[in-house]
């Protein structure tokens, strides 16, 4: 793959100074016209040390509009982005709509140098390729355009460049002991990156390799596939059909809801000793898991009414207020709808020791936005795929994850609306909405249906929370939790 960027290429300064004004005013008008379109650009930068990635990226600060780029470059994680899984730190940076953002070191760079360095084995770094697959079609599939660069020289051109850089008393500083570490390890670089590229170049998102021997070449190369990229996306097919009003379904379905035994109830004084004891169990198990540095992640999903915050209210008392964030999701804001929809759960997700609550949570895209046609159906159909790897590495990375389905039927749902319109401190939770959510009782069902059968996996199972009593359900939510966690 790389013998083609050996291959000397240079550029004369004649060609160069022809270019260059043209080129960078094309940059600014496509750049400009990218501002209102529906999709953001990443432009992911590796290679091999002293090929002129650092260059090629203060170049495109200098060619164009730095104020609508947004780069940053990644090194070794911090304490804090160690305490969350690896991907979060590329979540949390990812670009809005109408702008280009600039990955310098990205999801690429530890999989490679743990390989070279003997970390992981051959059979390990297959995985790890295969999540970045899964990302960055998860961005694609979401409308991200993914430019990705790989600057390239040659074992004796490297060596060459680094002498040079490191005599120079105004760039020696750019030469460090871990490039000319890298350098011995040159062979082995080269085979892990070849494989890496070869794997993870798609039709979606395909590497360039630039050869960075001479910095005019390298330079025009790279602007040139910035500015043919994008200025194709622009002129490229319409905008996705927004989406269609689903068609309702008449009859009941049977689902595994259907299955669960809504008569179950607790007496007061049962509910009273077991909600004492279950508080005090938790707040022991939750010392423990702080201490070993565990994280959890609640998730609160089911029906309007079903008491889901109630239940978050019997859970919270037994954690310390520091160490607990709940998170109320509501109708997207224009920053959310700017980015892929797991974006602003992503970056809720709490440091070591501490738990975050979500009322409500990625679910609404298989479920509100789905029954209501806020998502299009191919948009709902790919989220459970989605949906599955944002939580494989919430486990991997040995986050306590639960997700409640608290289900109630239709007349008790019906009776707790018409309590909360009695109850001045409660009607701000009743409105017309929920009303005519109930309409769609029958879509909803299925929704749920699918959305357990499909999201039900080894390392994130449903617990199904008969909630006709809130008692009993209060119950069965802490003893789950208080299982999990004893587990972990």
């Amino acid at each position: 793959m790389f013998e083609t960027a050996e291959l000397n290429r240079k550029t004369s300064k004649e060609e160069y100074d022809s270019a260059e004004p043209g080129l960078r005013t094309a940059l600014l008008a496509s750049q400009e016209r990218l501002k209102t379109a529906d999709f953001s650009v990443i432009v992911v930068i590796g290679g091999v040390d002293g090929a002129g990635k650092g260059e090629t990226v203060n170049l495109l600060h200098e060619w164009m509009d730095a104020r609508h780029l947004d780069t940053h470059a990644f090194g070794s994680p911090s304490d804090e982005e160690r305490e969350r899984p690896p991907f979060w730190r590329f979540w949390r940076m990812l670009p809005a709509k109408g702008r280009i953002g600039i990955f310098f070191g990205s999801w690429y760079t530890d999989p490679i140098i743990q390989r070279v360095y003997g970390e992981t084995t051959k059979a390990e770094l297959e995985p790890a390729l295969q999540r970045i697959q899964g990302f960055e079609k998860m961005l694609v599939d979401d409308g991200t355009l993914i430019i990705k660069w790989w600057f390239h020289l040659s074992k004796k051109a490297q060596q060459k460049r680094l002498k040079a850089l490191a005599s120079d008393p105004d760039t020696r500083w750019r030469v460090t002991k871990q490039d000319w570490k890298h350098f011995k390890l040159y062979d082995k670089f080269r085979r892990v990156s070849e494989r890496t590229l070869r794997e993870t170049s798609t039709g979606e998102a395909p590497w360039l390799v630039i050869e960075g021997t001479d910095k005019r070449y390298r330079s025009l190369t790279a602007a040139r596939d910035l500015l043919d990229r994008i200025t194709q996306r622009l002129a490229g097919p319409a905008a996705a059909p927004a989406a269609r009003k689903p068609t309702r379904v008449k009859q009941d379905p049977h689902t595994i809801l259907d299955t669960l035994d809504l008569s179950q109830q607790l007496t007061d004084k049962k509910y009273e000793r077991e909600l004492e004891q279950l508080q005090g169990r938790l707040n022991g198990l939750w010392r423990q898991a702080k201490a070993d540095g565990l994280s959890a992640v609640l998730v609160f999903e089911g029906w309007d009414a079903a008491g889901k915050g109630g239940a978050i209210r019997r859970i919270t008392p037994a954690l310390d207020a520091r160490d607990y964030q709940v998170i109320s999701v509501a109708a997207p804001t224009d920053e959310e709808k700017a980015r892929h929809y797991l974006w602003r759960f992503w970056r809720h997700l709490a440091r070591a020791g501490r738990v975050t609550i979500f009322d409500r949570s990625w679910y609404g895209r298989v479920l509100v936005e789905r029954v209501e046609g806020f998502a299009r159906e191919d948009e709902w159909r790919r989220a459970y795929a989605e949906i599955n790897q944002f939580e494989e590495q919430l486990a991997e990375h040995g986050i306590v994850l639960l997700k409640y389905w608290l289900h109630i039927d239709a007349d008790e749902q019906l009776r707790r609306f018409k309590a909360r319109e009695k109850i001045t401190f409660k009607q701000y939770k009743i409105t017309d909405e929920d009303y005519r959510n109930r309409a769609k009782t029958h879509d909803y069902e299925l929704a749920a249906n699918e959305m357990i059968g499909r999201t039900t996996t080894e390392y994130a199972p449903w617990v199904l929370v008969e909630a006709n009593d809130k008692r009993h359900a209060r119950i069965k939510i802490l003893q789950a939790l208080c299982a999990r966690l004893e587990k972990a």
